[in-house]
């Protein structure tokens, strides 16, 4: 199933997409977009576009496990996402994705503008992989 990946920001919302064989995960593009609306019709349109079955969006809960007020925005984007794509969109728990993301850019050095741009498709990857992870290793639905 081609599953797309997001992470979606104020600013910034990475995108990823992975292989129909759900095996990797890459960066599908970084969308620079303040305006909620815009931002949600053009993630909807990348994801239709890549093909996706499934939509998976990265959901910042807060460390005790509660949702703030960024969680609330981004259950709302997924939402906003559903309507426009007719697409089942997962909220997947994305504590310390951004973090990590910065920590793979300092391994390979990326600096300056350059890891601006990419930082929020590496936490979009990071998700979709965590998210992709749990599908494999569920157990299958017993057969009716």
């Amino acid at each position: 199933m081609i599953l797309f990946g997001v992470d979606f920001g104020d600013t910034r919302t990475g995108w990823a997409v992975c292989d129909k064989s759900e095996m990797i995960a890459s960066p599908a593009g970084v969308l620079t977009e303040r305006n909620f609306a815009v931002c949600a019709e053009k993630t909807a349109e990348a994801a239709v576009s890549a093909k996706a079955e499934e939509i998976v969006v990265g959901h910042p809960l807060n460390m005790n496990g509660t949702r703030g007020p960024r969680a609330e925005k981004c259950a709302a984007f997924a939402e906003k996402l559903r309507e426009l794509t007719g697409l089942p969109v997962i909220l997947w728990d994305e504590r310390c994705t951004t973090v990590s993301a910065h920590q793979i850019l300092n391994t390979t050095n990326t600096r300056g503008k350059k890891r601006k741009g990419v930082v929020d498709a590496v936490a979009a990857v990071l998700i979709l992989e965590s998210y992709m992870g749990f599908r494999k290793n569920r157990p299958a639905a017993p057969a009716e």
